[in-house]
């Protein structure tokens, strides 16, 4: 699985390539700045994009910007965004296209090295991968109809936002999977979105309601 890697600090950027490659993943190319990221992008038309969001030369949202760009030369291009920061305009954009794997993951907010890889791989493989801090930022901005969700439809949102499945939600809130659906339909029905029970659509539908 062939991978390009945008990230600006030299000593991580190293660290996800070895990681990387010790996991089975062939890193086809690691830039260290924005402009250099979308050729890069471009040119290999790699499997899976790893993008830190700020990059230099003005450290603000280079690499969402040079993502979203390669997406549109490349449809469907999986990116996989690793920041320590949430950036709701661009993030929004990338999220909500449908085509291809996305995902969005908070550096300092990753337990363990099998979760950041199994997150490679998801969004590889056309899925999603989201930290549900950057989920509760984004729907923090449309507050109106998130008042009307109750505490457990919250976690179930987030966890939703993760790409888990209504069982494996089931299984981490020790509810039935009856329970998880009503939920589930609250929720939808709270937001004005259709269900749906495909995992990755579904939180694309909850992210493109952020966009409406």
């Amino acid at each position: 699985m062939r991978v390009v890697i945008a990230e600006d600090l030299a000593l991580l950027r190293d660290g996800l390539i070895r990681l990387l490659e010790a996991y089975g993943f062939e890193v086809v190319a690691a830039v260290d700045n924005g402009p250099s990221l979308l050729p890069a992008l471009v040119e290999h038309r790699p499997d899976v994009a790893v993008v830190d969001v700020r990059l230099p030369p003005t450290f603000t949202d280079e690499g969402l910007q040079a993502a979203i760009a390669a997406r549109v030369e490349v449809p469907g291009l999986p990116v996989l965004v690793l920041s320590q920061h949430v950036e709701p305009l661009y993030a929004r954009e990338l999220l909500t296209d449908r085509n291809g794997g996305v995902g969005y993951l908070l550096k300092d907010r990753i337990a363990n090295v099998t979760q950041f890889v199994d997150a490679v791989r998801r969004v590889a493989s056309g899925g999603t991968a989201m930290d549900p801090e950057v989920v509760s930022q984004l729907l923090a901005r449309r507050q109106p109809p998130l008042a009307a969700l109750t505490v457990r439809e919250r976690e179930v949102l987030g966890l939703m936002a993760e790409g888990r499945s209504n069982g494996a939600i089931a299984q981490k809130l020790f509810i039935g999977d009856k329970a998880v659906s009503k939920h589930i339909n609250g929720i939808f029905t709270k937001l004005a979105l259709p269900p749906s029970d495909d995992d990755h659509r579904r939180v694309l539908a909850v992210l493109a309601y952020l966009n409406a």
